[in-house]
């Protein structure tokens, strides 16, 4: 007989709440995505939850990043700048980037983080495919390319099989910041955004396509919620 670590638990549709914010501070978001995954391992039974929001501008540098990538001193410097416990190397956030954070817990799901990590991925593909556009992996490596351009990044922490981050996709963001940084450790691949293919393109039209697409891949009934009042700009 399997354990229960070997059945796939969710065999009726999860339930996931969706959390629509706005502008939020890298350090608010921070602080509630982490206050999430404490309830949730103290309390495993607690519904999951997908975070859309956007970002001020922000480097984040995940928890083995190299400061090498960084083409600014990270000590004496006007950026705002995190060193944070997801995985991978630096990245930059900023308004007109749709920014996802999904507190799932795993064992609902499955307890592969190779998994999590390309169902993230295939997100991004699938909302990109709603604009007859041809999104793809590139093995060994991690994130979503079009044309030769990396549109979306992934970084995550798991705890328990608790995740947090998640994935930040280039709607219609000032791709300039970009320039200071070697953007996730990856010298000879340029980033690009979605508005460089769709020119009309906003972060609030593409927000439904991203639910809908992680609710279809994750296969989990989403609701929106009145979200937490969080302090935005």
């Amino acid at each position: 007989m399997p354990r229960l670590n070997e059945i796939k638990i969710n065999e009726i549709k999860r339930d996931c709440l969706l959390e629509n914010q706005g502008l939020v501070p890298y350090a608010v978001a921070w602080d509630y995505q982490r206050s999430l995954l404490k309830e949730r391992i103290n309390c495993l039974e607690l519904e999951d939850i997908l975070i859309l929001l956007e970002h001020p501008p922000v480097y984040t540098l995940g928890k083995g990043a190299d400061v090498r990538f960084v083409k600014f001193d990270p000590v004496q410097t006007n950026w705002e700048l995190h060193r944070i416990e997801r995985g991978g190397e630096v990245t930059y956030h900023c308004p007109g980037q749709l920014v996802g954070y999904p507190i799932l817990n795993l064992r609902y799901y499955q307890q592969d983080l190779h998994w999590y990590l390309r169902q993230l991925e295939e997100v991004i593909i699938r909302l990109l495919a709603n604009y007859e556009l041809e999104g793809y992996r590139i093995p060994g490596l991690t994130g979503v390319w079009l044309e030769g351009k990396k549109i979306a990044a992934i970084g995550i922490k798991v705890s328990r099989w608790i995740t947090m981050h998640g994935f930040a996709l280039n709607v219609c963001p000032d791709l300039a910041g970009f320039e200071y940084i070697i953007p996730c450790g990856i010298k000879d691949k340029s980033v690009g955004s979605l508005a460089q293919f769709i020119p009309d393109i906003e972060v609030e039209k593409v927000r439904k396509g991203i639910a809908a697409a992680f609710a279809e891949v994750f296969e989990v009934n989403l609701f929106e919620k009145q979200p937490t009042q969080l302090l935005t700009i």
